[in-house]
Parts: structure tokens; sequence; C-alpha cells
């Protein structure tokens, strides 16, 4: 069975999907092991690697290690081409379709075909939407694009329904790693109810509260990173607020 499937699988058994985002440039070494292993004990349905830039040469080595200690897939939520490598289970081939930077709606996929190719890493075609989280990200900054405003859902929905008939597999609304705001429950909701593929909701959810209002706004998956990191205590909440089934 494809990662893909087994995701899907997970929304259909649980009603939706819990995902955890690991940082391998926070370096730390020691919770990061404990958050794999509290991933596994807790529910988590999978976990996204990555980040927006690579601070050193250990990124690789701490993939490694992530994937030898996890017991759920390990999916590359890429940043760039030099955060490829043969550990990954799956990747999100993502294009940011929010922006207009040739360079990340094309041409890092473009660079990246041929090396995924060769490390036979299973795709995952995705439509990425930075939504305006209200501040400034590490994504906006590095990609030199800007978000899409969040009080203007009709655009948010044709980003994505384009997305959808270029053939995406999934649809993702991220407001950006330690947003002051999610991405609103109305705007979830409006593009769930236009879609027919899956939608991870991610960015700025600080609360198992918070979570479990993005999965009844409509989201497949919902991805907690910055929360968790703070306070790995607060895993088995978030795993009974996403998983309303």
């Amino acid at each position: 069975m494809s990662i893909l499937s087994k995701l899907n699988d997970c929304v259909e058994k649980k009603g939706a999907g819990f995902i955890v985002l690991i940082d391998p440039d926070k370096k730390n070494d020691k919770n990061i092991d404990q958050l794999v292993e509290k991933s596994n004990q807790n529910g988590v349905d999978a976990i996204f690697v990555g980040g927006s830039i690579m601070m050193d040469r250990l990124y690789h080595k701490r993939v490694e290690r992530i994937k030898s200690i996890s017991e759920i897939p390990v999916i590359l939520f890429p940043g760039g081409v030099s955060q490829l490598n043969k550990h990954y289970d799956a990747m999100l081939f993502m294009s940011l379709l929010s922006g207009r930077n040739s360079h990340y709606l094309i041409g890092e996929q473009v660079i990246a075909a041929p090396i995924v190719k060769d490390y036979g890493i299973e795709t995952i075609p995705t439509g990425y939407l930075l939504i305006d989280g209200g501040s400034p990200t590490t994504v906006e900054v590095v990609s030199g694009t800007k978000p899409l405003p969040s009080n203007q859902p009709d655009i948010i929905v044709s980003h994505a329904l384009a997305a959808q008939f270029l053939g995406m597999e999934l649809i993702y609304l991220e407001a950006g790693s330690g947003a002051l705001n999610e991405v609103p429950g109305d705007v979830v909701k409006k593009v769930a109810d236009e879609i027919s593929i899956g939608l991870i909701v991610g960015g700025g959810i600080r609360t198992p509260e918070d979570a479990n209002n993005i999965v009844n706004s409509g989201a497949s998956f919902v991805v907690i990173g910055s929360a968790i990191e703070k306070s790995s205590e607060l895993m088995e909440e978030f795993s009974s607020s996403i998983h309303s089934n």
C-alpha cells in the first residue's frame, strides 16, 4: 500500500489524520528522539520532516535518526532540493501555488525530479498555499512570495481548485511555522466544500481545541509543529482532538 493510501485510510477510519512536523535544523537531538518516540506512542499518523532552510551539515544524519526510530511514515515536507536523501518513506512533491515565483512553482521540482527518481521515493503531488497568518514567515522570506489574504476565501478556493485540476492529490493550507493565527475555520470549510481531494492544514495551531475546530471545518489532516516542540506532553490531547471518529 502506498503512503498516500495509508494516509487516506487513516482519514476514513479516524475522521482526520494527525501529523507531527519535525524540523531537523532545531539541532536538539534529544528533543527530536523524544518527539519521534512520543509520536509512536500517541496515535500520530505520520511525521513530516522539513524546514525552510538548512542550518548545518547534520540535517541528513538527523533525518536518518528519525527514520530509524519512527514506527510511522516519515514524509519529506521540502524546503528545497538540498533536503533530499534516501531516508524518507515519501515526499510531498509540492508546488508553491500561492506565489508567482517560478523557481518554487516548477524550478526546484525540475532540479529535484531525477534525484527523486534515483532514490525511488514515493511522491505525493501537493498544491501548497501559503495563507496570511498575521506575521511574516520564513517561507515568505525565502520564497520571495506573499501569502494569500485570509479574508479573501474565494481567491484561496480558486487556487485550491486550480491545484486539483492540475492533478494534485493534496492541498496544503499553511499559515507558516509559528504564525500568530491559524488558517481561519471558515477558509478551511470553504476550501473543503469545493475540492474533492485531501486537505492538509497547518501553522499557528496552538491548542487541541484549535486542532479540533480545524477538523470540524473539514480538514483531512492537521499538522502540529511548534506547539508540540514547546510542550510534547500535549501530543495525546492533540491526538484525541484530531481523531474525531
